[in-house]
């Protein structure tokens, strides 16, 4: 079950880029330094992890623009704290282009343990980690981390129901690439209110963990700010919820609409 919590958050986070290559992204970021977001992720009615989100200001310089600090972290919590899980993730982006210059990612499950990390050539197309140097065939690919952020940073203005985009990200030592759908727009029940939000359907492989027609949606506020209120997905024994469950230092007001909201 740990493996599906972990696979079921990275799917999520990776999920609002696809579009990426497609789209431009906006001039000034949707969020800002001091932004803290904390989510939950239910197995069925069971709480099984929860996860947390930062931006902060970089002192750290790896050229002439200033930088973002990004960090991530995940828990088991409740029942599933059995098994301890608990991974933390950094990346360092450009704050004018949100392209990322270092990655670093601390794995504890239990008594396993590893640290990765990558630096990103972007004028050269490579990524490097610990086992090598990868080239990407697309100018823009991300981690992780990075990937989530500037993922809220696009211009959705032309998406049209069923529109499928891919993008390239840097994961577990290879570059893969992600598909996902646009739905539509929705309103969402959330534990800070009804908000209305951008649905997408990131593309899923049924086999160990999800059923053959199973469906990932994840919800992103159509507001100011970009930020993923809810993921949801069917498996094979039940299924898992990633819901928001506080939002500080928001650019924003939540739910406050952008000249670029759709």
């Amino acid at each position: 079950m740990r493996r599906t919590l972990a696979t079921f958050i990275l799917t999520c986070l990776m999920a609002t880029l696809s579009i990426a290559q497609h789209l431009p992204y906006l001039s000034e970021p949707t969020f800002k330094g001091g932004e803290k977001l904390r989510y939950k992720l239910k197995y069925g009615f069971l709480n099984a992890a929860s996860a947390y989100l930062q931006v902060s200001d970089s002192n750290l310089k790896f050229g002439p623009d200033p930088t973002f600090r990004l960090f991530a972290s995940g828990e088991t919590s409740g029942a599933f704290s059995l098994y301890t899980v608990k991974n933390k993730y950094e990346s360092y982006i450009n704050k004018k282009t949100l392209m990322p210059y270092l990655y670093v990612e601390n794995i504890q499950e239990g008594s396993y343990r590893r640290e990765e990390y990558a630096s990103f050539d972007h004028k050269n197309k490579t990524v490097t980690g610990k086992k090598g140097t990868f080239k990407s065939n697309q100018p823009q690919f991300f981690d992780l981390v990075s990937a989530y952020y500037f993922a809220r940073n696009l211009d959705f203005s032309n998406l049209k129901k069923g529109d499928k985009f891919n993008i390239n990200y840097f994961l577990s030592d290879e570059i893969s690439q992600l598909s996902v759908e646009y739905v539509g727009i929705e309103k969402v029940k959330t534990a800070l209110g009804m908000l209305e939000c951008i649905k997408l359907s990131p593309e899923i492989s049924p086999g160990r963990i999800f059923k053959k027609d199973s469906k990932l949606y994840l919800w992103v506020t159509n507001d100011g700010n970009r930020i993923p209120v809810k993921a949801h997905v069917e498996i094979l024994i039940g299924s898992v919820t990633l819901e928001l469950v506080s939002a500080e230092g928001l650019k924003y007001k939540l739910g406050q609409r952008a000249s670029y909201s759709k």
